[in-house]
């Protein structure tokens, strides 16, 4: 298994140049060199910033919920203004497979193609939300780093923190000009599902982004089996989340991932039931300075080989 990306606190980092970094390979590359990639810039924007903003920033609007079709009739009744709505079954993943999971990464031209429709520039800004604690988004916000893009942020707190800070909304659809933008792969790295299952083995850590109780395989709503990976570490993504649905800030989430063993110098990746709330984790990770690798075929791959072993309780 190639190495990944190693734990690091660090200072403040410049942005590295851009270019090709991805697969089990880029993250080779990334574990020697300093943090990059989502922990090396803004990850957040507040809605009190956004609100502030002037110019021009493509609004994503990613509402999805697992087993829940209704995204876009949400969006609908009330979103920002000039926000897009993201389907991400359709636009943020390939069709699904037993080899790949649920949400396979799509390829770069449908992921170029998608971000086109929604109005993205070259050079734009981009912010995503969503109504449930940015697990939705995150999957837009990880997609378009990995594909090259840097000035991609969550808005923290999503919807909710928008009309907090007293954000109007407006309804209907919105249509917007077809954007420029050029895609690339490889810029974050990204886990295969043998690297995923060694990972424990060989010193890193596993972070497992799922429901407690998934992880422990006392349910199984979707993939074909329960239980985890042997050797990850139960992390759901809501320990990420104040109670107002914002990030902690990233002295806490320092704390929180140290405790789950994310220690400077040990390699880290993270994966959920298909590759969306991992990237929430991933998220989390870079605000608290900490790069981390994706495994995007996450649960739903690895369940779908009987060969592949589950652990289940509470433990690794």
């Amino acid at each position: 298994m190639a190495d990944l990306p190693a734990a690091v606190h660090p200072g403040p980092v410049a942005p590295a140049p851009g270019g090709p970094r991805g697969t089990d390979r880029g993250a080779a590359r990334a574990a020697r060199r300093p943090v990059t990639g989502p922990a090396a810039a803004p990850v957040l924007v507040s809605a009190a910033d956004l609100l502030a903003r002037r110019g021009r920033t493509v609004l994503l609007d990613v509402r999805w919920a697992l087993g829940d079709p209704h995204g876009r009739e949400r969006y609908r009744a009330g979103h920002l203004p000039g926000a897009v709505f993201v389907d991400l079954d359709r636009e943020l993943g390939d069709p699904p497979s037993p080899a790949a999971g649920r949400h396979p990464l799509p390829s770069v031209a449908r992921l170029e193609a998608a971000a086109r429709r929604w109005g993205i520039g070259t050079g734009d800004p981009v912010v995503a939300y969503d109504d449930a604690g940015g697990v939705a988004a995150a999957r837009a916000w990880w997609l378009l780093r990995w594909a090259g893009l840097r000035d991609v942020r969550l808005l923290d707190g999503g919807l909710a923190a928008w009309c907090r800070a007293g954000g109007s909304l407006e309804t209907g659809d919105v249509l917007p000009e077809p954007g420029d933008v050029s895609l690339r792969a490889g810029g974050l790295p990204v886990l295969s599902i043998d690297a995923a299952g060694a990972l424990p083995r060989t010193g890193g850590v596993l972070l497992d982004a799922r429901a407690g109780e998934r992880y422990r395989g006392e349910t199984e709503p979707v993939d074909p089996r329960a239980g985890h990976v042997p050797g990850a570490v139960s992390a759901p993504t809501t320990g990420n989340l104040a109670d107002d649905g914002t990030f902690l800030p990233a002295a806490a989430l320092r704390d929180r991932f140290a405790a789950l063993g994310v220690t400077p110098g040990r390699r880290v990746a993270a994966y959920c039931g298909s590759g969306v709330a991992a990237a929430h984790e991933v998220a989390a990770l870079a605000v608290a300075g900490i790069e981390a690798a994706l495994w995007p075929g996450s649960w739903s791959q690895w369940s779908a080989d009987p060969d592949r072993p589950a652990a289940t309780g509470p433990r690794p």
